[in-house]
């Protein structure tokens, strides 16, 4: 684990393109190079760039690809380059997978935590429509890791539904606060996909601070976690 100024401003790991979204991005990760245990995700949400930034940072202190991590950077390219929330077909893309509860309904959010519901995206046509979707299911199908952590912001909190080594070891990387639950329904989200598969979720929610804040907070943190996790 290296943070010196030649490391710092490229990703020396390895990828594969395991898709492509809506306008033809790729989809990358970075693969593990032995059993993958852990898969780590961000930027499924396109208003959260500060995630795919983080969790970069975080990477580049590596010089070679995990010995059981795989890395997706950005799960929404499409949306971090829009800056919208949504894919480019205006799909919220964590609420249009393959679930028991998946709902047609419009999915409200919020473009300031505090503020009211004030923004409404489309779940899909149907569950697991997106190319986006579809292309995070089987490489997860693909990988069989034994558990994923999403990363969110801006809440500021370790969301598992139990406290399981992993969440205790990201909880004392990150110093946030565990919940067992958000709070509010999620139909149709990655993590109801990942438990309805008895697959371990953990989001990792980032607080709201601006990216070189949350580097200079966590970026070493994250990495030495990991490391041990590897």
């Amino acid at each position: 684990m290296k943070f010196e100024p030649e490391t710092r401003g490229i990703l020396r790991q390895e990828s594969f393109e395991y898709g492509r979204s809506v306008l033809g991005a790729p989809l990358l990760c970075y693969p593990s190079r032995g059993k993958c245990r852990l898969l780590v995700l961000a930027g499924i949400h396109g208003e959260e760039p500060e995630t795919t930034f983080l969790l970069s940072r975080a990477v580049r202190a590596f010089e070679r690809n995990f010995e059981h991590i795989a890395v997706v950077l950005c799960a929404n390219p499409d949306g971090v380059a829009l800056g919208t929330r949504g894919n480019a077909d205006g799909v919220d893309l964590n609420r249009n997978f393959a679930t028991t509860n998946w709902e047609a309904a419009p999915v409200l959010s919020r473009s300031i935590l505090e503020a009211e519901r004030d923004t409404s995206l489309s779940p899909g046509k149907s569950p697991g429509c997106e190319p986006e979707t579809r292309a995070l299911v089987s490489l997860v199908e693909r990988l069989q890791p034994e558990s994923v952590i999403s990363v969110h912001s801006p809440i500021g909190c370790i969301d598992a539904p139990r406290f399981t080594p992993v969440v205790e070891r990201l909880q004392r990387a990150f110093d946030l606060p565990w919940k067992p639950d958000i709070g509010y329904p999620t139909p149709g989200s990655f993590g109801t996909w990942c438990k309805e598969r008895s697959l371990e979720c953990i989001t990792l929610e980032l607080p709201r601070l601006a990216p070189e804040l949350l580097f200079e907070r966590y970026g070493e943190s994250f990495a030495r976690f990991l490391a041990a996790q590897d």
